[in-house]
């Protein structure tokens, strides 16, 4: 694997169970950091081109892969957003402008529209159609989970509110909900989904792993640990189906004091990342850095 995965060398042996010490560096999760950087720095009425400005200031061109890694060579080449997703760039409804979403919502508790136009402004600098929709969603649905609800549920009803319903990523989630509730049995969901959606998407295009995510979260009825084992093992973008999973079964279920301690201890409170100055930093102070933005304008 590491021969035929040079770029992985970093994080792929940290990442085995038994080696576990922090959580190793990965390249999704610098764009929370970078989000929490773009806020700070310009507020929520933040920009794209904001955006853009950041990422060729903090974010490591080597640290960028598919869409991302696309508009990033399109910015460097004089392209402006939203350009920057369109030019040359296959990679526009893939899943990481939802992998970017989690700091829209937690931003905006109780406030999914206002979520979900944040996410809209981030996704647009590399992602189009479905690509956008997804992170709008997921956003959407982290807000709702903010506001101390224990029903996922509506989360994700909410969530479809700011999907264009015509749109081929609101068919997949509606898709996912009814296998949900068809079958008892999780296995039988995944088989579904993936006789629907493989034989004609990647394995990191935003509409399959979106409508996993959905089912997973709705088959473990919001239970942290049935959310995330449930998105992780139907495949596809496993780690980041499970972070985002995870990412909002935890605000249903509490944060963390709620969680289990296997959770949790193996990471002790420490991120490594390749964002600048947050390299090191735990996760206490990142909640706290990230709860003041929610009151900023």
């Amino acid at each position: 694997l590491l021969a035929a995965h040079p770029w992985n060398r970093r994080s792929a042996p940290t990442s085995l169970a038994e080696n576990i010490d922090g959580m190793p560096e990965d390249d999704d999760l610098n764009y929370p950091l970078l989000n929490l950087l773009l806020l700070q720095r310009h507020g929520k009425d933040f920009t794209t081109a904001d955006v853009a400005r950041l990422w060729l200031d903090e974010l490591p061109a080597g640290r960028t892969f598919t869409a991302e890694r696309v508009a990033y060579r399109n910015l460097l080449s004089g392209l402006e957003p939203p350009r920057t997703a369109r030019h040359r760039n296959p990679f526009r409804e893939w899943i990481g402008a939802l992998i970017r979403a989690d700091v829209h919502g937690w931003t905006n508790p109780g406030d999914p529209g206002a979520a979900a136009e944040q996410a809209h402004r981030d996704a647009t600098l590399t992602h189009t159609a479905n690509g956008v929709y997804a992170a709008m969603f997921t956003a959407a649905v982290i807000a709702t989970a903010a506001t101390g609800t224990d029903d996922v549920h509506t989360c994700l009803r909410t969530g479809l509110t700011v999907v264009p319903p015509d749109s081929r990523l609101a068919k997949a989630i509606h898709d996912a909900l009814r296998l949900a509730r068809k079958h008892r049995d999780f296995d039988a969901v995944v088989d579904e989904l993936h006789a629907t959606y493989s034989p004609t998407h990647h394995w990191v295009h935003a509409i399959p792993n979106t409508a996993l995510i959905t089912a997973a979260l709705t088959h473990a009825d919001g239970d942290f640990t049935g959310s995330v084992c449930r998105a992780v093992s139907g495949g596809w973008d496993t780690d980041s189906n499970g972070a985002t999973a995870g990412s909002i079964s935890a605000l249903l279920v509490g944060g963390p004091a709620a969680l289990p301690d296997r959770w949790t201890a193996p990471l002790k409170n420490r991120l490594a990342t390749s964002v600048g100055d947050f390299n090191g930093i735990g996760f206490d102070t990142l909640a706290r850095l990230t709860h003041q933005e929610t009151a900023r304008p």
